[in-house]
C-alpha cells in the first residue's frame, strides 16, 4: 500500500517527545543554533554567485563552467532529501546533525585549498549531501524542541535563515572576496560552520528518532494530481530565477559595468528585500497561494524582461534588482505553501518532496543559464529566464483547481 506511512508522534510529538530537562533558554539555543545551521549552508550554497568571475578566473574557465558550482549541490540534495529521511529513521538526530555540519566544514576547507577546479566541484558535492540531509531533519525540530505554543515562533525563525543567508551571507562573503581574495571567504565560513558544529554539541539535547517518511510516502503523494501541479508550479519559477540571477553578476559586470563596490551594494540590496519579501508573502500566503504566487512570478518576468534593457544604468539595475529580490523572497515560501496544502495530512513528506524539487530545478536552473550564456549573452539569459517566468503565471492562470485557494484552518 502506497498510503502516507507518516508516524503520528513525528509530525506531532506530544510533550513526552520533547526532552525534559532543559530550561527555556536552552531550548531556544538549540533553536538558535539549527537556525545558524540553516544560515551557515544556506550562504555557503549560494556565495559562489557571488565570487563567480573571480573563481572562473583563477581556475582558467568559463561563467558557465563556473556555474557548476550551484548546479552540483542542487542535484545531490535532491537525491539525499528523500534517501537521508528514509535511511536515518533509527540515528538520533543530534548526532545527524553534527555529521551534517562536520562535512560543511570539510566542504568549505577543500574549496579554500583547492588546487584545481574539479576539487572545487567535490567539495560542492559535499554541500549538496549536507543540504538534502541537514534540511530534512532540521524541518521538524521546532515541535521537540520548545513548548507546544511556541511552536510556531521557533518555526518561523528556523526558516528565517534562508533569507538572511542572502541578506547577511553572500554579500559579506562577497565583500571578503572582493577585498581578501575569494578563498578567504571560504576560510571564514569555515570559521563560522565549526562554531555552529561546537553550539549543536553543547546545546543540543539528545534526539532520538520519533519516526520518519517513508519512500513509499513520498510516491503516494507523487500521485496526487495536487502535488503534481505544486511540482510543476516550483519547477518554472526557481528555474526561472535561479537561471537567471545565478548570473546576475556577469550581467552587472559586462551589462551595466559595476564595480566591487556597487556590485556588493546590490546584492546587500536584494537580499534585504528578499527578507522583506519572504515577511510579506507569509502574511498572505496562506489564504490566497494562487495570487500571491502569480504575483512573484509576473514580478520576476517584468524585471529580468527590462534588465536587459534598463539595466545598462547603474540606478535603474540597482531599483530592478531590490524589486526582483522583493519577489523572490516570497518564492520560497509559496512553494513550501503549496506542497503542504497539496498534502496537507503529511507535512513531512511534503517538505522533503519541495526540499527535493526546490534543489533540483536550482541546480538545472543554474546549468541552463550556464549553456545560454556561454553560447549567448548575460542579456539573452535574462530574457529566457523572463519567458519561463511568464509562462509560470500562464499555468496559474489557467489552472482549474480553486479548491487551493481556501484558506488553511488548523
Amino acid at each position: 500500500m502506497t498510503s502516507l506511512n507518516t508516524t503520528t508522534a513525528a509530525a506531532h510529538p506530544s510533550e513526552g517527545d520533547r526532552p525534559p530537562g532543559p530550561s527555556p533558554s536552552v531550548r531556544w539555543l538549540a533553536v538558535a543554533a539549527v537556525t545558524s545551521g540553516i544560515f551557515s549552508i544556506v550562504t555557503t550554497e549560494i556565495l559562489p554567485i557571488g565570487l563567480l568571475d573571480e573563481i572562473g578566473s583563477d581556475f582558467g574557465v568559463s561563467d558557465g563552467t563556473a556555474g557548476l558550482m550551484m548546479t552540483m549541490p542542487g542535484l545531490l540534495a535532491a537525491v539525499c532529501a528523500p534517501l537521508a529521511t528514509a535511511a536515518t529513521a533509527r540515528v538520533d538526530r543530534r548526532l545527524m546533525l553534527c555529521l551534517f555540519m562536520t562535512l560543511l566544514l570539510v566542504a568549505n576547507l577543500l574549496v579554500a585549498a583547492a588546487p584545481g577546479y574539479w576539487l572545487v566541484l567535490v567539495s560542492r558535492v559535499l554541500v549538496g549531501v549536507v543540504i538534502g540531509g541537514f534540511w530534512s531533519i532540521a524541518i521538524g525540530l521546532a515541535e521537540r524542541l520548545v513548548p507546544a505554543e511556541s511552536v510556531g515562533r521557533a518555526t518561523a525563525v528556523i526558516f528565517s535563515a534562508v533569507p538572511l543567508g542572502s541578506v547577511l551571507g553572500v554579500p559579506a562573503g562577497t565583500f571578503i572576496g572582493n577585498t581578501a581574495g575569494w578563498r578567504t571567504a571560504f576560510v571564514v565560513m569555515s570559521a563560522f560552520t565549526l562554531a555552529v558544529l561546537l553550539l549543536i554539541v553543547l546545546v543540543m539535547p539528545p534526539l532520538p528518532p520519533t519516526g520518519t517518511t517513508d519512500l513509499r510516502a513520498l510516491a503516494g503523494l507523487l500521485k496526487r494530481d495536487s502535488t503534481r501541479f505544486a511540482l510543476l508550479l516550483t519547477f518554472l519559477v526557481v528555474l526561472a530565477h535561479f537561471g537567471t540571477y545565478t548570473y546576475v553578476i556577469p550581467f552587472l559586470h559586462d551589462v551595466t559595468g559595476a564595480g566591487p563596490h556597487l556590485t556588493t551594494a546590490a546584492l546587500l540590496a536584494y537580499g534585504a528585500a528578499g527578507n522583506a519579501g519572504n515577511f510579506l508573502g507569509g502574511a498572505t500566503i496562506t489564504r490566497h497561494p494562487r495570487a500571491v504566487f502569480g504575483t512573484v512570478a509576473a514580478v520576476i518576468a517584468a524585471v529580468t524582461l527590462l534588465l536587459p534593457v534598463a539595466g545598462r544604468h547603474p540606478v535603474a539595475a540597482l531599483a530592478l534588482l531590490i524589486v526582483w529580490g522583493l519577489a523572490y523572497g516570497a518564492v520560497p515560501l509559496c512553494s513550501q505553501t503549496w506542497f503542504t496544502k497539496a498534502a496537507p495530512a503529511a507535512p513531512e513528506a511534503a517538505s522533503v518532496l519541495f526540499t527535493a524539487s526546490f534543489q533540483a530545478t536550482l541546480s538545472l536552473g543554474a546549468l541552463t543559464g550556464g549553456a545560454v550564456l556561454d553560447r549567448t549573452s548575460p542579456s539573452a539569459v535574462m530574457v529566457c529566464g523572463s519567458a519561463v517566468a511568464a509562462l509560470t503565471v500562464l499555468v496559474l492562470r489557467t489552472h482549474s483547481a480553486r479548491r487551493l485557494d481556501r484558506p488553511t484552518h488548523t
